[in-house]
């Protein structure tokens, strides 16, 4: 029996530890529930506050109907006895206290709506600022998450030996050696076409004063010196 109860209570504690992780690995998301189901019931709230801020303005016109009809009933009153209608007068009188009874009664209820009302706004304008402040929170929370995210993601390409990192470097030392090897050949072809091709004929044979080109510069210095022998035209 002390087995059994040993097994069960494993399980149990299995059960709670499993319950925990997918609640850790799901708390972001849970919190994020949360807040809508605050925002939920903050509007709910708001439309209770809305029918209850109704019955508020209701009872004011009642009231502000209850006190005319006293005032209208105490005329009538005053009327009966200016024609010495006592009896009829008793009975506007009664009908006055009625009235004044059921103001009264309407003043006790709009002053509770009133009340209500004003509680209901302050308790929707904490739980609004209370919300900002989680939306905040949950804010930069999934921001860290994101870091942390981003940090393990670093490690485990930074890690030893075959790393995805370490991959990526080789990759560029191969394109760095192909782009030098690259380079190299394309001098060597320039050294070659120097020594051995057309344009090395063509350089050697200026340097030895052979060719069109050969006596170039000398030929315009001789045509510029003519033009300085040469005495200017007299002047009209």
């Amino acid at each position: 029996m002390t087995v059994i109860k040993k097994l069960v209570t494993l399980l149990r504690g299995s059960a709670r530890e499993i319950g925990e992780s997918v609640v850790d690995s799901n708390a972001t998301r849970i919190y994020e529930q949360e807040i809508i189901d605050a925002k939920h019931s903050i509007e709910k709230a708001k439309g209770d506050l809305t029918g209850v801020m109704a019955k508020e303005m209701q009872s004011a016109r009642e009231i502000e109907r209850l006190k005319n009809e006293v005032a209208r009933y105490e005329g009538l009153a005053l009327e009966a006895l200016n024609k010495t209608q006592e009896g009829l007068a008793l009975d506007v009188a009664a009908k006055v206290g009625a009235l004044e009874q059921e103001l009264e009664e309407q003043a006790k209820a709009h002053a509770s709506y009133a009340l209500q009302v004003s509680k209901l706004k302050d308790l929707i304008k904490s739980a609004e600022a209370r919300i900002r402040e989680h939306e905040r929170e949950i804010g930069i929370a999934k921001t860290t998450e994101s870091v942390y995210r981003a940090t393990q993601s670093i490690s485990e390409n930074i890690g030893s030996g075959g790393s995805r990192l370490a991959n990526a470097r080789e990759s560029l030392e191969r394109i760095r050696a192909r782009h030098e090897d690259l380079s190299d050949r394309m001098t060597a072809s320039k050294q070659l076409e120097d020594e051995f091709g057309h344009g090395a004929l063509e350089k050697k044979l200026a340097a030895a004063g052979i060719g069109g080109d050969a006596d170039r510069t000398g030929k315009v210095m001789e045509r510029i010196r003519a033009r300085q022998a040469k005495p200017a035209a007299p002047e009209a």
